[in-house]
């Protein structure tokens, strides 16, 4: 029999959240994403713009169901700020970074 903790290999977490007047599904980031951002974060581009835009990205196709074949071109079609608010959002339910009055 497979112990508990083994059971839960895997496991997504989920949550909705609201990005642009709608609701989308998000999951825990798991430790390798972690990971993989924090890889992206310490090779920073001399554009830290494109640096940051890209890390958002990346975080919002690992996170969000149905994004991880989004284009650039889609990504570029959404508003910044929500684009950056969504990702924080699954930053602080991944237990990366917190928020106020939490």
């Amino acid at each position: 029999m497979a112990s508990k903790f083994k059971s839960l290999v895997n496991k997504a977490i989920t949550k909705e959240t609201e990005f642009m007047g709608d609701s989308v599904m998000i999951r825990k980031l798991t430790v390798a994403q972690v990971l993989t951002i924090q890889d992206m974060a310490q090779k920073k581009s001399t554009d830290a713009t494109q640096n940051g835009f890209d890390m958002i990205k990346e975080v919002i196709k690992m996170s969000v169901a149905d994004a991880s074949d989004a284009t650039d071109e889609d990504f570029k079609t959404f508003p910044m700020d929500e684009l950056t608010k969504l990702s924080n959002e699954i930053m602080v339910f991944s237990g990366i970074s917190s928020a106020e009055g939490k």
